[in-house]
Parts: structure tokens; sequence; C-alpha cells
């Protein structure tokens, strides 16, 4: 049996509705099973629900932003309990090589090394930029984009195509197990480009103008160094390899990073 975690979150949604669309069996896991479904409690924070029995193929989606202490300890119950329940393998979504500048990369290179040294099989998938929350970045204020992205590429990717490569990893596990997969996008975009794209100008702040305003945003303490480190990573050129790993899992075309990005901008 294979389990997804976190299907609530997009990225799980995606991966179980993948699945389903190959035919492959697939049960959720989530904090708020649907009553009467056959969603499976589990909740991170919670070890009494990590119950893994069955399982043969776990799909780990990152523990969601949070300070890294806080994401690591909740991975370390996860892989410990599927140690403890026998699971075969796990497939863990990581962010992608390039990615180590982030500020949330930290806790993902733990996990997986924590999940390498364990007894399961394993695959993991080093998810780029999604080209959702590119555009999000980007979201326009007067018809001008300011965000501060710099002129370089970023190898963006749609989540839907992340969330198929890890469905097709799923669906035969034995055949990708000790791969670690760089899914980053074929080619760079720029932020440039998408401004163009959609018919918008781009001028991009400083990275202070920046910050003082997602201070002021209302989000968590933690949030708004993140997020400058996906414009400072991006801006200095650290985002911009591309590959060809999720094209080989996907045995097609990527879809296009502009028009995804295009479309969250069209949304603000």
């Amino acid at each position: 049996m294979i389990l997804v975690t976190g299907a609530s979150g997009q990225l799980s949604s995606a991966i179980v509705e993948s699945l389903k669309a190959a035919n492959v069996p697939v049960t959720r896991a989530t904090r708020s099973p649907v009553v009467g479904g056959s969603d499976r409690l589990v909740d991170f924070d919670d070890p009494g629900t990590l119950d893994f029995a069955g399982i043969d193929t776990l799909v780990l989606v990152s523990a969601g932003y949070a300070e890294d202490d806080v994401v690591i300890a909740r991975h370390e119950r996860v892989v410990a309990a599927a140690e403890r329940d026998g699971v075969q393998h796990l497939i863990y979504t990581s962010v992608a090589t390039e990615g180590d500048h982030l500020g949330f990369a930290l806790a993902h290179r733990w996990t997986e090394r924590r999940i390498q040294g364990s007894e399961m099989r394993w695959t993991i998938l080093r998810n780029g930029i999604y080209a959702e929350l590119l555009g999000a970045l980007m979201a326009p204020d007067g018809g001008i984009i300011t965000a501060p992205l710099g002129h370089g590429g970023i190898a963006a990717v749609a989540r839907e195509d992340l969330a198929e490569a890890a469905a097709v990893v799923a669906g035969n596990p034995d055949a990708h197990a000790g791969q670690v997969y760089d899914l980053v996008g074929s080619r760079a975009v720029t932020a440039e480009e998408i401004a163009r794209h959609e018919d918008l100008r781009y001028q991009p702040e400083s990275f202070e103008a920046r910050r003082k305003t997602l201070n002021t945003s209302g989000l968590l303490p933690f949030q708004p160094s993140m997020l400058l480190s996906i414009y400072s990573s991006a801006a200095n050129g650290f985002l911009a390899t591309t590959g060809n790993d999720l094209e080989g899992l996907l045995a097609r075309p990527l879809t296009d990073p502009v028009q995804v990005a295009g479309a969250m901008l069209q949304q603000h």
C-alpha cells in the first residue's frame, strides 16, 4: 500500500490524484481525515498517530515551513515510525540541489541524510522552485512588479509536474531505489520574461525595501527571512541550473513555467 502524507496540501493532493489517474491504489494521510472515508490520521506532532503498519511505500511530503528544529523533529518522528513499522520504501520531497542557500534548505538536507542512513529503501525528489510560487512572489502593484528577483534565470517547475513525477516513482519504487533526482526545469526563465508575458513592467526593488514590506505583512517571525532567501538566491544566480531528470521521469515536455507563473500573477 502507498501512503501520501500531508494530503490537505496542494502538492500532496496532486500526488494522490496522479496516482489515482494511473489506477494505482493509494491512501491519504492527513491531520483531519474525512469521517467515513479511507484517509488515515497522521499528525507529525502527535507520535500516537504515527502508525504505518501495512504501508509498503511512504511518500513523505515535507512537514511544511517552520523553524528548523520543529521540522527536523517532525521528520525524525516520521522516519523512526516508518522504520519501526516495516515500511519498505520511503520517498521524500526535498529541495533542489542548487537550493542550499535557501532559508529552509537545512531541514531538508538533514532529512535526506536521516533517510539515507536508515535500513529502508529510499528515493529523494529534490523539487525545484514552484512556478506557482514564483508567480505569487511577483505579485504586481499598479502594473509594476517590484519583486527583487534580479535579471538571471530561475529553473522553475509546475507543481503538477512534480506531483506526477512523485506518482511515477511511487508507482514503481523499486526502479528508483537509491536515486536522488534533481527535479528542476529544463530551461531557466526570468522575472522580466514573465512580466513581458503578462504585459507588466519589471522594476526590482532592493532587498531592504522588500524586507520592510515582509516584516509588516503579518507573517510568522521566521518567514520573511525564508522569502528573502528565495529572492536573494534567484537574484544572485543560484536557482538557474537546469536539468533533465524531471522530463525523464515524465517522458514528456514540461509544462511552461512562464504560463503557470503568469496565471498566478493574474490572480493579484
